[in-house]
């Protein structure tokens, strides 16, 4: 069996919070790396080391000795910070060595990159599509980027042979690559993530106001309002990089969704509105249900289980018994003492099949997606 990629490497990881983390600990359980430095507060360096997640630490006053030992860096910071760190670490960074990152926007840090690049070190903008509601190294999970997309926006004038060997670094830890520009990505990700985030913000804003004004029922609120404006609960610490670094093709599409809202104004009460409900259903039934990255589908199942221990358990059991791997798995619904629904996902249409028939046959509600 061949050496996993970057196997003999010393690797650095600059922030080690929950993505830096989980980093770490999935190349340590793969055996990727002679040695993992992680480069953070003194605080998390020590909850690091405890964790298992790295095997040498340096505070961020000692970053360039940390990057000057190292083959492979990774810069997990907030993206504000990566463009802060980003040219201290080119600086120090030993001849061969390649710098990545993992921040959700990438224009701004590979133009970083490309101003201050230095002959014989590579970068290639990186952008895992996995997270969690928790936060900090002690979160980390060697598993959080099983089935997720992640995007690879190398800068300009870095070999394909580079780039080839990140990606074949993400897919060792479970990923599933796509190369870009970094353009095309911030682009798509003002589509498909900023956008909505505006929209469900600005939506949960004007209900909350027009509750305060006219006493609107919010209890009417349910169902399908809280389903669509799930993420108005993200924190703006978390966006405030994003929207600073992206605020361009985010107004560009604030503005082609205004347009395409107006259009609909005018037909809502017109047997037209149709055709506009029509497309929407036929291009929402294409969209891949692969919730880690819209990139290959996942073969889905409901099951509807009883509230008792070790059910979930009994599932995977049985399923595991067949040599069936469950890719994602989701609780839908859940009713304390009466139990709930959940989603099953798998790569192929097979073994969704097969699963609906081993559930049924354990006396499983069951049924594809």
């Amino acid at each position: 069996m061949n050496d996993p990629p970057f196997a003999d490497a010393a690797i650095a990881i600059v922030g080690v919070g929950l993505i830096g983390g989980s980093l770490g600990l999935a190349f340590k359980r793969l055996g990727i790396g002679r040695e993992i430095i992680g480069i953070s507060r003194a605080e998390t360096l020590r909850e690091a080391r405890a964790l298992d997640v790295i095997d040498r630490g340096y505070e961020y006053d000692a970053m360039d000795s940390g990057v000057k030992r190292s083959d492979l860096v990774f810069l997990c910071s907030p993206i504000v910070r990566i463009l802060e760190q980003l040219p201290a670490v080119v600086q120090a960074a030993s001849p061969g060595c390649v710098i990545t990152d993992v921040g959700s926007t990438k224009g701004a840090i590979v133009a970083c990159a490309e101003r201050v690049a230095r002959e014989g070190v590579h970068f290639v903008g990186g952008h895992p599509m996995a997270g969690s509601e928790k936060s900090g190294v002690g979160a980390a999970d060697p598993f959080l980027f099983e089935n997720a997309l992640y995007v690879l926006t190398p800068a300009s004038g870095v070999p394909d042979q580079i780039v080839d060997v990140l990606a074949a670094l993400v897919q060792c830890i479970g990923a599933r690559s796509m190369r870009m520009e970094a353009e095309t990505h911030d682009r798509v990700a003002a589509t498909v993530s900023h956008l909505p985030q505006m929209m469900a913000t600005t939506l949960v804003g004007l209900v909350g106001r027009l509750n305060e004004a006219d006493g609107l029922p919010l209890q009417m609120a349910a169902g399908g309002f809280r389903d669509l404006t799930r993420i108005a609960s993200s924190p703006f610490a978390m966006w405030r990089d994003i929207c600073q670094t992206n605020a361009g093709p985010i107004r560009e599409m604030i503005d082609a969704y205004l347009d395409a809202l107006v259009a609909i104004r005018d037909k809502v009460d017109r047997e037209a509105l149709s055709e506009d409900f029509d497309y929407a259903n036929r291009i929402r039934g294409e969209i891949p249900r692969d919730s880690k990255g819209f990139l290959h589908p996942l073969h889905e199942i409901l099951l509807v289980v009883e509230d008792k221990p070790g059910v979930i358990a009994d599932v995977a059991s049985r399923l595991s018994a067949e040599g069936i791997n469950i890719d994602d798995i989701e609780v839908l619904k859940v009713r304390e003492g009466e139990g709930g629904t959940i989603r099953m996902g798998f790569g192929q249409q097979e073994e969704a099949d097969r699963s609906v028939d081993i559930l049924r046959d354990a006396g499983y509600q069951v049924r594809l997606r």
